[in-house]
């Protein structure tokens, strides 16, 4: 479990079976305010249906570097990625 202070990168599913990542230092509390129209531009147009994978990170610059790699991943490998299976190179 993330400590209070730990950012994590997070991936929702959405409705149309698209992908959504961010970062939160409350990936919970971040999923209910996306579910509930308060979250991204992209998740109102696409509501999320469940969080995929969430990894923490000990700071919001790091987490944000990592949601930058995992944006540039194609769409197979970002689930991948964030699970931490092997085989998958992240970008650095």
């Amino acid at each position: 479990m993330p400590t209070p202070t730990s950012w994590s990168v997070y991936l929702l599913q959405c409705r149309d079976g698209s992908y959504y990542c961010g970062i939160s230092n409350d990936v919970q509390a971040r999923f209910q305010a996306h579910v509930q129209g308060r979250g991204a531009r992209y998740t109102r147009a696409h509501p999320p249906v469940c969080i995929l994978a969430s990894r923490s990170y000990p700071d919001r610059a790091s987490a944000a570097r990592a949601e930058w790699q995992v944006k540039q991943l194609p769409r197979d490998r970002k689930l991948a990625w964030l699970l931490g299976e092997t085989g998958v190179v992240a970008l650095t």
